[in-house]
């Protein structure tokens, strides 16, 4: 599946392990397994855990300083609960990487990118009806955003900025 990031294609490191005994610099585990990676991580390797849309951010909580990839799958492309996520994860403090993984469409790039994920892992189904370009093009697309923290500029601060000026 290929894996985007706000400068298109790239590779993804990452192993699969689903009980964490990988032999490999970067795994991925499920959240049942991340205690038992994280205490067995002697290696210095790099783990990242994989987690349906449901989990909720107290199960992570603890973790987030060891953890170096959040990978939240979204089922479909309707459902959202992976942005909120996202956000409150960044929110929490975690510094590593989030990943949304599932049949997002290009549209969600630019939330996506705004919500605090720093790459998406599209399916190879949808990666053949929007090439990369596409994708690139819908994440520069908008420029201003309503959230807070995560993009350059967002739509409320320029508001109050230019009544405060009286522009």
């Amino acid at each position: 599946m290929p894996l985007l990031d706000r400068n298109g294609a790239k590779k993804d490191v990452w192993i699969i392990s689903d009980d964490g005994s990988a032999d490999a610099d970067h795994i991925l585990v499920s959240v049942a397994h991340l205690k038992q990676a994280l205490s067995g991580n002697g290696r210095g390797r790099r783990i990242g855990v994989a987690i349906a849309n449901t989990v909720k951010l107290a199960e992570l909580e603890p973790h987030l300083s060891e953890i170096d990839l959040v990978s939240i799958a979204f089922p479909s492309h309707g459902d959202g609960r992976g942005f909120s996520i996202a956000k409150q994860l960044r929110h929490a403090g975690f510094k590593g990487t989030l990943r949304a993984s599932g049949p997002l469409i290009a549209d969600q790039f630019a939330f996506a990118l705004a919500c605090g994920f720093d790459e998406i892992e599209v399916s190879s189904a949808h990666a053949a009806r929007q090439p990369i370009e596409q994708w690139l093009k819908a994440a520069s697309s908008i420029s201003q955003t309503y959230q807070r923290g995560f993009g350059a500029h967002n739509i409320l601060d320029a508001r109050r900025a230019a009544r405060a000026t009286g522009k």
